[in-house]
C-alpha cells in the first residue's frame, strides 16, 4: 500500500524554526486533517513536503513509499505522485485550462512519446462531467478573474487530471463561500478512494462537515500535539484552542 512517511520533520524559513518534529504516516485511502491556529506551521509543512524553495528541510525524513524524497525537486515529487492544492492559486494569463493540465501531463512522459489529444481530451471531459464542471471552463486562462471557488475548482480538476497517489490540500477552505465550499467538496470527495492519500489543512470545522476525515490532528507550535477522529474537529470547534495550548 502506497505510503507518505512525515518522520520527525523539522522545517525553517531562514533561521527561525516553525515545524519542530513533526511525524505522520498517511496511507493511500485515507484522509488526515491538520487543524490548528494561525501561524503553527500548517502550511509551512504542505510546502516544504512538496519541495518549496523558500522552505529549509533541517531535519527528518518524509519518505514516499519507502524512498526519501528530500533531495528531489518540486517537479521530481510532483512526478513520483505528490500533489499540492494551493490556499492562493496563482494566475497564468494566456494560457489556457485544457494548455495547463496537457503541458503538465505532458511534462510526464518520457523523450519522444507525444500525448494523444483524441485521448486526452476524452479523459479531460470525462473527468470534468464526473466533477460537474461546464465544459467551457477549459477554455478560460488559468486562474484569471476566478473567483475564490472557481480557484479551487481548477485545482480539483488538476488533481483529477494527475491522478496523484497523495494531495497536500493547504486550506481548501480559504475564501469560499458556503455555495462554493459544497461544490469544491462534492469534488474531493469524487476523488476520494483507496488510491488516494489525503492530507487536508484547514482552521475550521465547517469544511470537515462535506469532507468527513479518517484521522484529525491539531497542531500547535510546530508539532502535532493530539490526534483522533472526527469527534475532535467537533471538540475544537466548540471550545476553540486555547485548552489544546494549556495541554501541552
Amino acid at each position: 500500500m502506497p505510503t507518505l512517511d512525515i518522520q520527525n520533520l523539522q522545517v525553517a524559513i531562514g533561521d527561525k524554526p516553525i515545524v519542530k518534529g513533526l511525524s505522520l504516516t498517511i496511507r493511500s485511502g485515507e484522509v488526515h486533517a491538520i487543524m490548528g491556529p494561525n501561524g503553527t506551521g500548517k502550511s509551512t509543512l504542505a510546502k516544504a513536503i512538496a519541495g518549496h524553495p523558500d522552505y529549509t528541510i533541517t531535519g527528518g525524513d518524509v519518505l514516499l513509499d519507502g524512498k526519501s524524497i528530500l533531495e528531489m525537486e518540486a517537479d521530481e515529487r510532483a512526478r513520483s505522485g505528490l500533489f499540492l492544492a494551493f490556499q492562493y492559486p496563482s494566475e497564468i494569463p494566456g494560457v489556457t485550462i485544457a494548455n495547463f493540465l496537457r503541458a503538465a501531463l505532458q511534462a510526464r512522459l518520457g523523450e519522444g512519446e507525444e500525448i494523444d489529444a483524441t485521448a486526452y481530451y476524452k479523459r479531460l471531459y470525462g473527468k470534468m462531467d464526473m466533477l460537474t464542471i461546464d465544459r467551457k471552463f477549459t477554455s478560460r486562462a488559468v486562474n484569471e478573474g476566478f473567483s475564490g471557488g472557481e480557484k479551487k475548482r481548477c485545482e480539483i480538476l488538476q488533481m483529477a487530471m494527475l491522478e496523484p497517489k497523495f494531495a497536500l490540500m493547504d486550506e481548501t477552505d480559504s475564501g469560499l463561500d458556503i455555495d462554493a465550499l459544497r461544490i469544491v467538496s462534492e469534488g474531493v470527495n469524487a476523488l476520494r478512494g483507496p488510491g488516494l492519500g489525503v492530507l487536508l489543512i484547514t482552521h475550521y470545522q465547517r469544511l470537515l462537515n462535506y469532507i468527513v476525515p479518517d484521522f484529525v490532528h491539531v497542531m500547535y507550535d510546530g508539532r502535532i500535539v493530539k490526534s483522533g477522529d472526527k469527534s475532535l474537529a467537533l471538540e475544537l470547534e466548540a471550545k476553540g484552542y486555547d485548552w489544546v495550548k494549556k495541554a501541552v
